[in-house]
C-alpha cells in the first residue's frame, strides 16, 4: 500500500528506511551525529518495530516472542527474524536490541541502498547521500504535487508535535526512534511544551521504552567494546619485511597483500627509530573505511603542515565532515566528465601538438614523457595558460613537500635547499599567469574551466575560499598531472609489451578517429570494449596511490583491533589488487576479469582511486582523458618498452609510478599527425 497525506502520496517505507530519511543532514551528506551505540541500538529496534508491525514477533512486558517465522523478503528484515526464529528460549524487547545491536551497519548499508534504488536518495562519490527531487503525482498518486518522501516523512511527523494531532503507531515509533538518537533539536525548534509532547507520545509504545532503557543503561556495549579489546595487534617481523621480493620491486600493494594474508586484516610495523606504524589491508577493513570511516577518521591531522607549505588552510584533500562535502558539491561539475567531454577539442589539439614532436627511433624516459603529454592537456583545459616550462618545477616541489611533510622521509630542511627555494618560485608564476588571463574581459566566450570555478567560488564565500587557498587549489591542478601522467605511463608500458592488447586498442582506436575527431558521446562501452576494460587492469596492477593516511579521532574497533584515539592508520586500500581470493592470479593482466560473470572489481577490493569520503572527485575525468590519450598514441604510432628486456619495477614515494629506467622508444609513425592552429 501507499501512504498518503493531502495529496501527497509515497512509496510504503519500513521503519528503518523512514528514520534513515530522518536521521539525513543535508548539509553533511551523511546523518545527523549519533553516538555509535545508541545509532546500534535504534536501528535495530527500528527492525524488531517493523517485524511487529508485519506480523511476525509480538511483545509484552516481559517477553518477545516469534508468531510467524515466514521471511519478509526484505534483506534488512529476514537475517533478524531468523536469528529471532533459531532462539528457544524467550527474553524481553531490551534483550534482543542488545544483541541485534551489532547487526546495525548491515541493516544501514542495505537501507541505503534501498532508498537509492527507490529514487529516494541520491548516492554521489564518496559515499554521500542527499536527498533526490522526486514527482510523486504519476507513479503514485495521479496528482499534481511534488515533494519528496522524506519531506513526507517529516511532514507527518512534525504534524503529531506540534498539532496535537493523535499518532498513529508507526509515528509513535519514528518519535521514540529520533528522540533515543537526541537529534529533534537539530531538526526543530523546541520549547518545554513540545519536549514534553514529545516524552509522552514515547511513552506510548514498548518498543520505543525498550530502546531508550537499552541506550540509557549501556548495558551491552562497554562489554561488547572489551571483549575485542583482547586481540593484540599483530607485529610484523622487520626480517620478513626486508627479505619480501615486493620490496625489491617497489610493489606495495603486493607487499601489503602478502602482509595481510599472514598477519590478517590489522598489522603494525615497527621501523628502526620511528613510531609503530598501524595497516588496515583486505576487503572488510576497506569496506569498513569506505562506509564507516568519517565517523572515526580524519584526514586534516596529518595534512596540516603540508597545508602550510602553500601558506594555505582548510584545503579538499584536508577537509572533513559538512565543509568537505559542501566543497565537494561546488567543485564537482570542474572535474566532471561532461566537462571534459565539452571540450575535447582542446584535448585533441594540445595532444597532438605535444605527439607531433616525438621522433622515430628515439627512446624517451617514461615518467616524464608521459606527464609533459597529460600536462599539456590540463594545463589549458584546467588554468587556460601554457605551463610546461615550470611544470617540472611544480612537481618536484610538490612531491619534496610529500616527502617532508606526509611520509615523513626527509628532515624539514630538505624543503628549504636553494634548489627547493627556486622550485617554489613555480607556484607564484602559475598564479600570475592564471590571474593575467581569468578577468571578465579574458574570459569573456571561452569555455569555462577549473580556476573559473575556484575564483568564482572565493568571490562569492572568501570565508570558505580565502586567497591563500587559491594558491594551493590552483597549482594542484597541475599536480594532477603527475598522477595521470604516471597512469598514462603504466597503461603505455601494459600496452608496448602486450602486442596482441596492442593490436585490439589499436583497431577501436582507428574506428573512432579514421572518419575524424570523435565526439564525447562516441566513446562508449561498446566502442571502446577492450581499451576501456584494459585501463581498468592498468590501474590495479598499478594503482598510482596504493595507500591513503588517517588519524583516529574517536576510538573504534575495527575486525576486533581497537584503533585508538590520536592514533595513524595506514589504510592500505590497494592491497586487496593483489588479493587471490578477490583477483585470481594477481599477478597476470587479464582484461576478462571485468567481463560478466566474473566482475572481479564489483566489490571494495577494487579500489585504484581511494575509498570513502575522499574518493578522487575526478575519477570520470581521468578515465575518459586516459583512455584518449591510449587510444590516440596506438593510432599514431607502434611504441615499444626500451630496454627491450626491461622488467618493471615500481618507485612507490611519494606516489607510485614506474623506475626510472623504463623508456620508451618510438618504433613507427603509423600515419600523419594532422595540427590545428
Amino acid at each position: 500500500m501507499t501512504l498518503s497525506t493531502e495529496g501527497v502520496t509515497t512509496p510504503t517505507l519500513s521503519l528503518p528506511e523512514e528514520l534513515i530519511l530522518m536521521l539525513l543532514n543535508e548539509e553533511s551528506g551523511y546523518f545527523h551525529q549519533v553516538p555509535g551505540w545508541d545509532l546500534n541500538c535504534t536501528v535495530a529496534g527500528a527492525v524488531l518495530a517493523e517485524l511487529s508491525l508485519m506480523g511476525r514477533i509480538d511483545t509484552d512486558v516481559e517477553s518477545l516472542f516469534l508468531v510467524d517465522r515466514t521471511e519478509t523478503g526484505d534483506p534488512a528484515l529476514d537475517p533478524i527474524l531468523k536469528e529471532i526464529a533459531g532462539e528457544p528460549a524467550q527474553h524481553n524487547t531490551q534483550y534482543w536490541i542488545e544483541r541485534l545491536a551489532p547487526h546495525a551497519e548491515s541493516v544501514v548499508d542495505l537501507t541505503l541502498d534501498r532508498l537509492v534504488d527507490l529514487n529516494i536518495l541520491e548516492h554521489h562519490d564518496g559515499e554521500f547521500w542527499t536527498l533526490s527531487r522526486t514527482t510523486l503525482q504519476a507513479e503514485l498518486s495521479n496528482t499534481s504535487t511534488e515533494g519528496t518522501a522524506a519531506q513526507f516523512v517529516r511532514t507527518r511527523i512534525s504534524k503529531v508535535i506540534f498539532n496535537n494531532e493523535i499518532p498513529d503507531p508507526r509515528d509513535v515509533i519514528i518519535i521514540a526512534l529520533i528522540d533515543t538518537c537526541d537529534v529533534f533539536r537539530f531538526m526543530f525548534q523546541l520549547d518545554d511544551e513540545i519536549e514534553q509532547r514529545i516524552q509522552a507520545i514515547c511513552r506510548m509504545d514498548l518498543i520505543g521504552r525498550s530502546i531508550a532503557e537499552a541506550v540509557s543503561q549501556n548495558i551491552a556495549g562497554p562489554l561488547l567494546r572489551r571483549s575485542a579489546f583482547t586481540k593484540k595487534i599483530p607485529t610484523v617481523s622487520l626480517r620478513k619485511l626486508l627479505f619480501s621480493r615486493h620490496i625489491r620491486s617497489g610493489n606495495v600493494a603486493a607487499l601489503f597483500a602478502d602482509l595481510a594474508k599472514e598477519y590478517g586484516p590489522v598489522f603494525k610495523i615497527h621501523p628502526p627509530f620511528r613510531k609503530p606504524m598501524m595497516f588496515l589491508a583486505g576487503t572488510v577493513t576497506n569496506h569498513w573505511v569506505h562506509r564507516h570511516g568519517r565517523m572515526y577518521l580524519r584526514a586534516k591531522d596529518y595534512f596540516s603542515d603540508f597545508e602550510k607549505v602553500y601558506g594555505a588552510n582548510g584545503v579538499m584533500p584536508s577537509m572533513d565532515g559538512a565543509d568537505h562535502f559542501r566543497l565537494r558539491k561546488a567543485m564537482s561539475p570542474a572535474y566532471s566528465r561532461g566537462r571534459l567531454e565539452g571540450q575535447l577539442n582542446i584535448l585533441y589539439r594540445h595532444a597532438r601538438r605535444h605527439m607531433s614532436g616525438w621522433k622515430v627511433g628515439d627512446a624517451y624516459p617514461a615518467t616524464s614523457m608521459s606527464r609533459s603529454m597529460i600536462n599539456a592537456q590540463l594545463s589549458p583545459l584546467f588554468v587556460s595558460v601554457d605551463s610546461q616550462d615550470i611544470f617540472d618545477d611544480l612537481a618536484k616541489y610538490k612531491e619534496r613537500a610529500l616527502l617532508t611533510h606526509i611520509m615523513k622521509a626527509l628532515p624539514k630542511f630538505m624543503l628549504r635547499t636553494p634548489g627547493m627555494r627556486r622550485r617554489a618560485k613555480a607556484v607564484d608564476t602559475l598564479l600570475e599567469r592564471v590571474q593575467s588571463v581569468h578577468t571578465p574581459a579574458q574570459r569573456a566566450g571561452s569555455p569555462r574551466d577549473l580556476a573559473d570555478d575556484w575564483l568564482s567560488l572565493h568571490a562569492s564565500d572568501p570565508q570558505f575560499v580565502p586567497e591563500t587557498t587559491l594558491r594551493f587549489q590552483l597549482s594542484a591542478a597541475l599536480i594532477a598531472s603527475v598522477y595521470l601522467g604516471d597512469a598514462f605511463s603504466f597503461a603505455l608500458y601494459a600496452m608496448a609489451s602486450q602486442p596482441e592488447l596492442y593490436r585490439e586498442i589499436q583497431r577501436e582506436a582507428d574506428a573512432l578517429f579514421d572518419k575524424g575527431d570523435p565526439d564525447g558521446e562516441d566513446f562508449t562501452l561498446q566502442a571502446i570494449d577492450v581499451t576501456h576494460r584494459f585501463l581498468m587492469e592498468a590501474v590495479r596492477i598499478y594503482p598510482i596511490v596504493p595507500m591513503s593516511i588517517r588519524n583516529v579521532m574517536n576510538t573504534c574497533v575495527v575486525e576486533g583491533y581497537e584503533l585508538p584515539v590520536g592514533s595513524q592508520v595506514y589504510i592500505a586500500t590497494t592491497a586487496t589488487h593483489y588479493m587471490e581470493d578477490i583477483f585470481p592470479d594477481p599477478f597476470t593482466f587479464d582484461v576478462d576479469r571485468y567481463r560478466p560473470p566474473r566482475n572481479e572489481h564489483l566489490s571494495p577490493g577494487y579500489a585504484p582511486y581511494g575509498l570513502g569520503t575522499h574518493t578522487c572527485l575526478g575519477t570520470r575525468w581521468m578515465e575518459l582523458q586516459l583512455a584518449i590519450n591510449v587510444l590516440m598514441v596506438a593510432h599514431y604510432f607502434n611504441i615499444e618498452v626500451s630496454p627491450a628486456n626491461y622488467k618493471l619495477k615500481f618507485n612507490p614515494i611519494p606516489s607510485n609510478k614506474p623506475s626510472k629506467k623504463l623508456k620508451f622508444r618510438i618504433a613507427e609513425r603509423r600515419r600523419e599527425i594532422p595540427l590545428v592552429a
